[in-house]
């Protein structure tokens, strides 16, 4: 299993396409620090929630593309039938494939992390707002919350390659899936209060939002920038729930991508 990862690692240093999507996400730092123009009283904030919005974003492509590299192209080249012919489970190729993925997104989450709070701060000085508020711990806590939530739509993709007969599926299908479980959250919130008195919109859609947060993941739970740019915590209850929801999804994804890989014929 751990020479899977240790190859995972080696291959995605050498993709182009990773590399591009690193680059888009310095350029979206970088951003940041240019939106923090549209708000003269809270500079900072604004630097930091486009930086976070730039930063969930680029860790999302980041891991689909790498779960499209390391597993969905060998498929489609038949390379994989080199790695199994080795006396390893099919599903130690996947789980390290997948642990490959997971911290190559920990080291990206880690350097885009380390450019944004270098900017947040760039910012700060540069308007004088003195609203740095939360650049402590909160700040690591909503990042770590960024890298699950990247990591949980790899989960997903890895199930989807595992199936996947058509290249490019795992990061169609995983873009729709990360978009999905954002807005999630949102809707099921925008009903509950009334959907701005729309008694019709609600009694409609009110069963359908209900059906689907039991196959697809709020996660917008894992989100909690509000805690370094308000000083909003959380609280350790919901941050938990978030990240036992995440596991556990997860965890569910790679079991249906171990059966399913192990009951597919490769010619």
């Amino acid at each position: 299993m751990l020479e899977f990862c240790y190859s995972a690692w080696h291959s995605g240093f050498r993709s182009r396409s990773v590399h591009a999507i690193l680059v888009l996400g310095v350029l979206l730092v970088g951003v940041a620090f240019l939106s923090a123009s549209f708000s003269p009283r809270q500079p900072a904030n604004v630097a930091l929630d486009f930086g976070f919005t730039g930063m969930r974003f680029s860790l999302v492509l980041f891991g689909l593309f790498l779960v499209q590299d390391l597993i969905g192209r060998e498929i489609e080249r038949k390379t994989v039938m080199y790695a199994l012919s080795y006396p390893v489970s099919r599903a130690s190729y996947l789980v390290g494939r997948y642990l490959g993925v997971v911290s190559l997104l920990a080291l990206a989450a880690l350097l885009l992390a380390l450019l944004l709070w270098m900017t947040t701060f760039a910012v700060d000085l540069t308007y004088d707002s003195g609203n740095l508020m939360g650049m402590g711990a909160p700040f690591w806590v909503t990042v770590f919350g960024l890298w699950v939530d990247a990591a949980l739509v790899a989960a997903f993709a890895v199930w989807i390659a595992s199936l996947s007969t058509i290249p490019m599926l795992p990061v169609a299908l995983g873009a729709a899936f990360a978009i999905s479980g954002k807005t999630l959250g949102a809707v099921m919130d925008y009903l509950s209060r009334g959907a701005d008195s729309d008694a019709e919109l609600v009694a409609r859609f009110t069963p359908v939002i209900n059906a689907v947060k039991w196959v697809l993941p709020d996660l917008s739970r894992l989100d909690w920038r509000m805690w370094p740019m308000y000083e909003l915590n959380p609280g350790i209850d919901i941050i938990t729930l978030g990240l036992l929801m995440a596991a556990a999804y997860a965890l569910v994804m790679l079991v249906l991508a171990v059966f399913t890989f192990n009951r597919r014929e490769f010619s």
